[in-house]
């Protein structure tokens, strides 16, 4: 039996509050690293082949989690509250997924990098 707090129309309405909310953040976040990095002097193009691949792989990563999460946040339904529910619980834990996994690897690809 599902819990009241887990049923299908409770959880839309979460996924679609706090989905807002993730993306607000996540695109905070990104723009607010990616200023940093740009405004000390740092740009891709001083990475090696390696680490630039790693840089824009993981750069993909974030912009399509960003995509996600926004789309999770969405109010649109689609068919039924029970597809919109899988959806958007789906496309939320990938969003997260993919912004940590790529946040982490673009990171890397600059600490890994020669210095500014």
């Amino acid at each position: 039996m599902t819990h009241d707090l887990m049923t299908p129309e409770k959880n839309v309405q979460r996924i679609m509050w706090t989905g807002t909310a993730w993306f607000a953040v996540a695109v905070g976040s990104a723009a607010i690293v990616l200023a940093q990095l740009l405004s000390s002097g740092w740009r891709p193009a001083l990475l090696s082949g390696g680490l630039a691949a790693l840089w824009w792989i993981g750069s993909a990563l974030v912009a399509l989690s960003v995509g996600l999460i926004g789309w999770s946040g969405c109010p649109i339904l689609e068919v039924s509250v029970p597809t919109a529910d899988r959806n958007k619980t789906r496309t939320m834990q990938a969003g997260t997924l993919l912004f940590i996994v790529g946040g982490a690897a673009a990171m890397l690809a600059v600490l890994l990098g020669p210095a500014a």
